[in-house]
């Protein structure tokens, strides 16, 4: 996310900037790693790295595409999924393909991220959409809604793919340029003092 405050001049840019700055925060995450890291699940519940990318790039093109009548340009890239398919696969888009590469995932995220960025750029915050998967009779929404919904979900997954990276090599930090960890610190020694400090208590049964 850039620093100058003055790129941030009315709403849609505040949403734009703050999107993009997920974006980067998530992908960074990515970057020097091989395909067998990125896809290995990492979580009892089978979370990737790369997994995070592809399910945000499909809730990106799903909020700010047909919520709004917008249509995804490449509907037949293999990183796009259709909205059926989620009826015999739930985890679809967690799953990426064997025959699609990083390489590949990231730069469709990129042209994801256009895509959103020009419907804050197109349309005014206050036009409403409706989103197919939400419950009847509480679908329709506005742009500005759906861009802080998405932001929310995008952070949230940035925040995981900062602790599955820490599991695979120890790298840490918050986006490029800004580590936000202290220098210094004994990690091992700090450590230790949580681990006692949480072993004054009894543990939990069951």
């Amino acid at each position: 996310m850039t620093d100058d405050r003055a790129e941030l001049a009315g709403p849609s840019a505040v949403l734009r900037t703050y999107l993009a700055s997920a974006r980067t925060a998530l992908l960074w995450k990515l970057e020097g790693l091989g395909e067998r890291e990125l896809r290995l699940p990492r979580t009892p519940t089978g979370t990737s790295l790369l997994g995070i990318v592809l399910h945000c790039a499909n809730v990106e093109i799903g909020y700010f595409g047909p919520t709004f009548g917008r249509r995804w340009p490449d509907p037949e890239h293999p990183a796009h999924l259709a909205p059926d398919v989620y009826d015999t696969d739930p985890q679809a888009d967690w799953t990426v393909p064997v025959d699609l590469p990083a390489a590949e995932l990231v730069a469709f995220y990129e042209r994801v991220g256009a895509f959103a960025d020009a419907a804050l750029a197109e349309l005014p915050l206050d036009a409403v959409g409706e989103v197919p998967w939400w419950p009847e009779g509480r679908r329709r929404a506005t742009l500005h809604e759906i861009a802080v919904h998405v932001m929310s979900d995008l952070y949230r997954h940035a925040g995981h793919a900062d602790v599955l990276r820490e599991q695979v090599d120890g790298a840490v930090g918050m986006r490029p340029g800004l580590s936000n960890v202290p220098d210094g610190v004994e990690w091992p020694a700090y450590v230790a003092r949580l681990t006692a400090i949480a072993e004054r208590f009894p543990a939990q049964s069951g």
